[in-house]
């Protein structure tokens, strides 16, 4: 049984499915929009999802709001603000809570950038992925370079002071080059926080079956060394493995998701990671995963799980190990309800194999813990030892 002392911090992720086109490296829950785009018979159904989990948080502070996909911008700022305004009419939000958008560089989304600042959004994260065309051509992306660099010029002329840009790295074929140059293009639009992360062929993706030509390990491990050195010198603090951030601008919803806070997840394939005081128990939940379903749907639950105390101590490693300046012990005994010492014997061997540093009750991993992260991870899974 789990003993939490403390609720950890609840944020509440909502998805929205359709995209113009499904890219060929997502492994999202994400499905090519072929008619017109159900607008209001989602926002219902959302809603009414919200309200059969009600119960579960009453009473909590919800910290952020990260609207996620898919392409949720492809929702009309009058459909979003009208979301926006059912949900402070049902939840708690804090005084400052940040509300995230995703969205992509097509034109017509970014011409409606003022609209979602309006509309109560205080936070874009954009999907460039790369300045190069001929990559964005290889990526399956609907944008071309200038309408990357026009949506970047958008949302600071939409009056967004915190937005972030998701930048890939290590595409098909891609030289250290001209991963520095899409690095600098990106700089150069003055973001406030990036997200460069490396491309990964996931199962169920085009690239899976059809499988590019990437640059191998050294040359994807030269090019994320370079990039985080042209961060840092450009003022962007890398704090995770894959987010750079301006000071103060850390990504709250997602520090959240690392530091194995709680949150309720809505919409069509949502997850959510919600602790239960009373019942001493963690729950894991997934919601209808295909958009007919879920609309149809009055049950919007597809299941259920509750994490043993193995299973839990796992998951947080698994967050937590990813934030460049770690965790207090205190913080995974607040998190997970779990004594730290069950964390003791694998510490003690990721410590002795110079992956992890400990300094009384701080852990982080080590720079060759941040380059082995998967090895080290595997070091505390439940039947790891």
């Amino acid at each position: 049984m789990l003993r939490f002392t403390t609720l950890p911090p609840l944020s509440l992720y909502i998805h929205f499915p359709w995209c113009t086109r499904k890219c060929p490296y997502c492994d999202f829950n994400s499905h090519a929009l072929s008619d017109a785009l159900p607008e209001r018979a989602y926002i219902d159904a959302l809603l009414r999802d919200l309200d059969q989990d009600l119960p579960l948080i009453w009473g909590r502070r919800i910290i952020s709001i990260f609207m996620g996909g898919g392409t949720p911008s492809l929702f009309s700022p009058e459909s979003l603000e009208y979301l926006l305004s059912q949900l402070r009419a049902r939840l708690a939000l804090a005084a400052d809570c940040e509300l995230t958008l995703e969205a992509n560089p097509g034109s017509s989304e970014a011409a409606r950038f003022a609209e979602f600042r309006a509309a109560g959004i205080n936070r874009l994260s954009i999907g460039i992925q790369s300045f190069d065309g001929d990559q964005l051509q290889k990526l399956g992306r609907i944008h071309d370079r200038q309408q990357a660099f026009a949506a970047a010029e958008a949302a600071h002329a939409a009056g967004f002071d915190n937005f972030n840009l998701d930048l890939m790295f290590a595409l098909p074929g891609q030289t250290l080059d001209q991963a520095l140059a899409d690095l600098h293009n990106a700089i150069a639009l003055e973001p406030t926080h990036l997200s460069h992360y490396q491309l990964t062929i996931e199962p169920n993706t085009w690239f899976h079956h059809h499988p590019p030509a990437l640059p191998d390990d050294d040359l994807a491990w030269e090019m994320q060394s370079r990039c985080q050195a042209v961060l840092g010198e450009h003022g962007y603090a890398q704090y995770e493995v894959s987010a750079y951030a301006r000071p103060d601008r850390q990504c709250r919803h997602n520090r959240n998701y690392w530091e194995f806070g709680d949150y309720l997840g809505i919409g069509a394939g949502a997850h959510d990671k919600l602790s239960d005081a009373p019942a001493g128990r963690i729950m894991r939940r997934s919601k209808q995963r295909h958009p007919r379903d879920y609309l149809q749907g009055e049950n919007f639950v597809q299941s259920e799980q509750v994490p043993d105390e193995t299973e839990v101590l796992f998951e947080f490693m698994l967050n937590a190990l990813r934030l460049n300046e770690g965790f207090e012990l205190a913080l995974f005994e607040h998190h997970t309800g779990l004594s730290r010492d069950v964390l003791q014997a694998p510490l003690q061997q990721a410590v002795a194999g110079g992956l992890i540093e400990q300094r009384s009750d701080h852990i982080k991993s080590s720079m060759r813990g941040q380059q082995y992260l998967n090895d080290l991870i595997a070091r505390f899974l439940p039947d790891a030892g």
